[in-house]
């Protein structure tokens, strides 16, 4: 037996019905007709419209990453001014920090954002995307 979102059991394998009657995909993974009557493969996502991960926060991002670009231009500055070695080390260590966050942000965004669309899409494209992000997770762990 399954529990339905209504919170009535269903024997497995039958078509579970939401509150409104229309029938969903079951846990085994069956295609089922979704709320707005779509199948499956019609789903259409932020992502599909371009709207990425980090839209709701772009300001933030571009204001972060001005700073960063204010720290790289700093180190510019102090190796043009000839400043002691281990102070424009710290300030290096403090900017591929900053890089770094910023990076983790973005990662946290892409798997709450893209990801998870493309798992509610399913198939084919949510192991593309999982792949994707281990990559990319692998290449943040190189640096």
């Amino acid at each position: 037996m399954t529990t339905t979102e209504a919170g009535a059991t269903a024997p497995s394998g039958e078509p579970r019905a939401t509150p409104s009657g229309e029938s969903r995909a079951t846990p085994s993974g069956e295609s089922r007709a979704t709320p707005s009557g779509e199948s499956p493969q019609q789903i259409v996502t932020d992502h599909d419209r371009g709207i990425h991960g980090y839209h709701k926060q772009k300001d933030e991002h571009l204001k972060r990453l001005r700073r960063i670009e204010g720290q790289i231009r700093g180190l510019q500055r102090m190796v043009d001014e000839d400043v002691y070695c281990i102070d424009i080390l710290t300030q290096v260590s403090a900017s591929t920090k900053a890089l770094q966050s910023f990076a983790l942000q973005l990662l946290e965004e892409h798997l709450r954002h893209c990801v998870a669309d493309a798992a509610v899409k399913g198939g084919d494209e949510i192991d593309a995307k999982v792949e994707e992000a281990t990559k990319a997770i692998g290449r943040l762990l190189r640096t």
